[in-house]
């Protein structure tokens, strides 16, 4: 008995340590300024982008040439071209993503709270049509504090004229 216990204990708790490590999301507020269709999202961006703006995917680290990328310019968002962060305010986080310590302006992007398996966090939406960015930390450099880490396949980088 005590040993049929431990394997239906043991087997729940796998259960539950799976469906915990999903996240779960509130959805971003809207309505936005662009609205498209499932269908129509998936013709205009590559699988991964999708992956990423549309069902709040996340890229593998270090996968991104943006993380690296050291020109002036601007990023946008590569759903709808909204610009969203300055190279001004990008800095190596070593984190294996592009991070901010703050956007472009602060109507540029939106938040929503975010639960995971390691607790909660703050997910980071474009705020233009909704496409998931990333997330933002309190562990960024001064003078915001915050670390805004992004997936570079959620963005565009327009360089700066020379």
């Amino acid at each position: 008995m005590i040993r049929r216990q431990w394997i239906l204990g043991a087997g729940a708790l796998a259960i539950g340590g799976v469906a915990a490590s999903r996240r779960v999301s509130a959805k971003a507020p809207g309505p936005f300024e662009v609205v498209r269709s499932d269908e129509e999202w998936r013709q205009r961006l590559t699988p991964e982008a999708y992956r990423v703006l549309r069902k709040n995917g996340t890229e593998r680290a270090g996968s991104s040439p943006l993380d690296s990328e050291k020109r002036a310019g601007i990023y946008h968002c590569a759903g709808c071209e909204k610009p969203l962060f300055s190279s001004a305010h990008k800095y190596d986080s070593r984190t294996g993503w592009p991070s901010f310590w703050q956007p472009l302006e602060p109507t540029a992007i939106g938040t929503s709270p975010e639960w995971t398996i390691f607790g909660r966090q703050t997910e980071v939406h474009c705020a233009r049509c909704g496409g998931h960015q990333g997330h933002v930390f309190e562990d960024g450099p001064k003078p915001t504090g915050l670390r805004y880490c992004i997936n570079g396949v959620a963005l565009l980088f327009r360089p700066s004229a020379a």
